[in-house]
């Protein structure tokens, strides 16, 4: 045990800055999927086809691509920017799915009324619809923050230094793997469980 805290102590500031990548990309994915999953499941349910059409095709950005082709059209960014774009498109998608299902429990009654009244669609959507969709998706929407807080560590394909990385790099050159591995799950235990007390505070908030 002592010789497992000296290397913790050794390599926990290497792995704090890889925990520091990691919520970067994973809270700029997260902004990102959000306004970009509820632009798709708007315009899901916009009933105009164009809109719809599009909605449905324009979800899956590979993060290579946008890391390693960009810069060949003049748009160069870095690999945490690349990350956070890769994983907010490709998790708008979920987004997406959670928002519309959220929208689309609405009882429809509520949507008519509010035409009734003279409510256009937007209005509509901004002050009958979507406070109460908010309200229905928030425990799916902290899943989603899990999901995104574990699949970080794709970034590291790209070469951002999160904490997965981190942890290989240091594993590769002390061969302290069991150590190294034991500190990379605790900081990631650390991070998840305020997120998994936050879904059953919400799942319970929505059943009461």
């Amino acid at each position: 045990m002592p010789l497992f805290l000296e290397h913790a102590i050794e390599y926990l500031p290497i792995l704090l800055q890889g925990a520091k990548l990691t919520i970067v990309v994973t809270l700029g994915s997260l902004v990102l999927s959000t306004v970009l999953g509820l632009v798709w499941a708007l315009m899901r349910i916009s009933g105009v086809p164009v809109l719809m059409w599009i909605s449905g095709a324009v979800i899956n950005v590979l993060l290579f691509y946008i890391y390693f082709v960009m810069p060949d059209f003049g748009l160069s960014l870095s690999a945490v920017q690349a990350g956070i774009i890769g994983l907010g498109i490709a998790y708008s998608a979920y987004q997406a799915e959670n928002f519309r299902a959220g929208i689309e429990a609405i009882d429809k009654g509520q949507i008519e009324a509010a035409h009734a009244m003279g409510m256009g669609w937007w209005l509509t959507m901004r002050r009958v619809v979507l406070p109460q969709a908010v309200k229905i998706v928030l425990p799916s929407y902290g899943n989603i923050m899990i999901m995104m807080l574990k699949d970080s560590s794709q970034a590291s394909t790209i070469t951002v230094a999160e904490l997965a990385l981190q942890g290989k790099l240091i594993a590769t050159s002390t061969f302290q793997n069991a150590t190294v591995f034991t500190l990379v799950a605790l900081l990631y235990l650390l991070m998840c469980v305020p997120l998994i007390l936050l879904v059953r505070h919400l799942e319970k908030g929505r059943r009461s």
